[in-house]
């Protein structure tokens, strides 16, 4: 059920604290995670044909005698209803010998699936885009060699399902598109160029856009389906695995999909983070919009200027082109006047200029960050408008829409993600605060346009939020006698109560293969689950590491790769054959 803003918190908070501390009645698998890194180490080397090989190799080891796998070896085998202690454990190792038979299959997937350039091109409908049509005949081809059902909504959804159509109906939620790329920042420490849409490893990490953010998601999704149906499981119910292309650019994909599909009784998001999410925070933006006009006054000219790609983003750095009659003391005075802004302002980003041809280059760098994690980097965006903004005030810059912008950008948003300059900021104790970053950045011809990203925790109805902004942000601009058209939006958060059979079998199934507490979660990202029924985020991130996804440099471990197919599997096989979900 979808929580209300003005539902009782405290409440809400009592039952995450009592389910969280243990649900009755859910058995819990033998194997530990110290025993199954036992099988993974011993196992490394083998590809079990079958699930019954992999039991006979499990019961060799020596890590595992006395465990009970002996048993439940002549249990399955033979047919024999297994007990609830059994039950449990083989499942467990039903994600194990997924990770083990098709470690070097489902990276090789993963591969071919970051190959494809599946990002938002302007002017292109996603539905049409070539590079979407190829992907999803990729994904036609993988589904339909593991003996899945695959079909392809209007070119908009990919939908893989498993299971007879019976009981209740499950959506498991990834998505194919990604955020777009500055290849030029896909840059290592050693200097190493990396290409976004090959998956390079170095050491554990596979770096490529969407190994994090999310199709990873697809492929575990896909693999631990094929292991529950080559297992013949006795399915009570059966899943779709929704794959959404606009999960990134305007989500409207998932209910064109409704509108000609059912909903999903239940709906789990492989898409945040584990262990499980039952809050989102809601999404906004404040775009502003500056209409072209020419330069006045004495001084440099900003002719061209970039910032993030998308609004969702935080990018590792921006740009300013600035056109001089004497471009060397322009450089030479931008580089004095930006070590000390930097000194002023944390010293943890950087300002060079440099000579470019006829123009002079203004660089500053930050470090990239989803935008629903702004504190996880250092905003160049934002620390560029307020270069800007100083210099302008300065008469280094004439006036012009850029400086408008920039003028606009300090004023009111500064250089914090919190709001502060416009005192909107709010915060609840389990959801976190209020976040506002600025992101997007786009000029052409007749305007530039700059965005911030909000993310709006339970505590405030979004759409007083909006006309306190509009009303504040208009006011201030005819103040300030610049021209400015503003679009702004906010959805609702979303809450949810985490009672049910179910989502603590989740709980349990992430907990115990991570060794992570036991304690339900919250997120300021957005997922297509936030207003669907019984909708949560299950992975496939680690809360307490730094997400990549969105990031130049997108990473993901091939440890926690393997770990999100042996969890995926455990998830399809235990959902799918519980006794009752709630």
């Amino acid at each position: 059920m979808k929580m209300t803003q003005t539902m009782n918190t405290k409440l809400l908070k009592g039952l995450i604290l009592c389910v969280s501390l243990g649900f009755a009645g859910l058995a819990s698998a033998s194997v530990d995670s110290e025993q199954a890194q036992a099988i993974v180490s011993g196992l490394r080397d083998s590809e079990p044909v079958s699930f019954i090989d992999f039991l006979s190799d499990v019961q060799a080891l020596s890590a595992l005698q006395g465990a009970g796998v002996s048993a439940l070896h002549e249990a399955y085998q033979s047919g024999a209803e297994l007990d609830a202690e059994q039950d449990a454990m083989l499942l467990r190792l039903l994600g194990l010998y997924a990770r083990v038979k098709y470690t070097d299959a489902a990276l090789q997937t993963l591969r071919e699936l970051v190959a494809i350039p599946t990002f938002n091109v302007e002017g292109v409908a996603q539905h049409e885009n070539p590079e979407f049509l190829r992907f999803a005949v990729k994904l036609q081809s993988v589904a339909e060699s593991f003996g899945l059902s695959f079909r392809n909504i209007g070119d908009r959804i990919y939908e893989i399902s498993l299971g007879d159509e019976i009981g209740e109906r499950i959506g498991v939620h990834a998505h194919a598109d990604v955020v777009p790329v500055n290849p030029a920042l896909w840059v290592l420490e050693d200097g190493k160029q990396l290409d976004p849409f090959v998956v390079t490893q170095v050491g554990d990490r596979m770096y490529g856009r969407g190994t994090q953010d999310d199709k990873n998601g697809i492929v575990v999704s896909m693999y631990a389906m094929r292991v529950v149906q080559d297992e013949k499981l006795p399915l009570l119910r059966h899943f779709k695995l929704l794959v959404d292309t606009r999960e990134e650019t305007g989500g409207d994909a998932m209910p064109y999909y409704f509108e000609r599909n059912p909903i999903p009784d239940y709906n789990i998001a492989l898409d945040g983070s584990y262990p499980v999410i039952i809050a989102e925070k809601g999404y906004g933006t404040v775009m502003a919009s500056f209409p072209s006009r020419v330069a006045t006054g004495e001084g440099a000219q900003i002719v061209e200027l970039t910032g993030g790609l998308a609004t969702n983003q935080i990018p590792a750095s921006s740009t300013v082109f600035i056109r001089s009659e004497r471009p060397e003391a322009l450089v030479s005075a931008l580089n004095e006047e930006g070590a000390i802004f930097a000194a002023r302002n944390g010293s943890n980003f950087a300002i060079r200029a440099v000579q470019d041809g006829a123009r002079v280059r203004l660089d500053v760098l930050g470090v990239s960050a989803h935008s629903s994690e702004p504190e996880s980097g250092v905003n160049p965006v934002s620390r560029m408008f307020a270069f800007i903004d100083q210099l302008a005030n300065q008469g280094v810059f004439q006036s012009n829409h850029f400086t408008d912008a920039a003028r606009y950008a300090t004023a009111n948003w500064g250089m914090d993600y919190l709001g502060t300059n416009l005192q909107i900021g709010y915060e609840d104790s389990f959801m976190g605060p209020l976040t506002a970053a600025q992101t997007f950045v786009a000029i052409d011809a007749s305007q530039l346009r700059t965005a911030v990203n909000l993310r709006l925790p339970v505590g405030r109805e979004p759409a007083a939020l909006v006309e306190q902004l509009r009303s504040t942000l208009n006011a201030w601009a005819s103040e300030n006698e610049i021209t400015m058209q503003l679009d702004i939006s906010a959805s609702d958060p979303m809450y949810r109560n985490p009672e049910g059979a179910w989502v603590n079998a989740l709980l349990d199934i992430a907990v115990e293969n991570l060794d992570i507490p036991r304690e339900f979660g919250s997120s300021a990202g957005g997922t297509s689950i936030h207003d669907l029924p019984n909708g949560v985020q299950f992975g496939l991130a680690l809360a307490t590491e730094k997400y990549t996804g969105h990031n130049a440099n997108e990473f993901k471990t091939v440890e926690q790769f393997l770990l999100d197919l042996q969890i995926a599997t455990e998830m399809f096989a235990k959902l799918g054959t519980m006794p009752a979900l709630q």
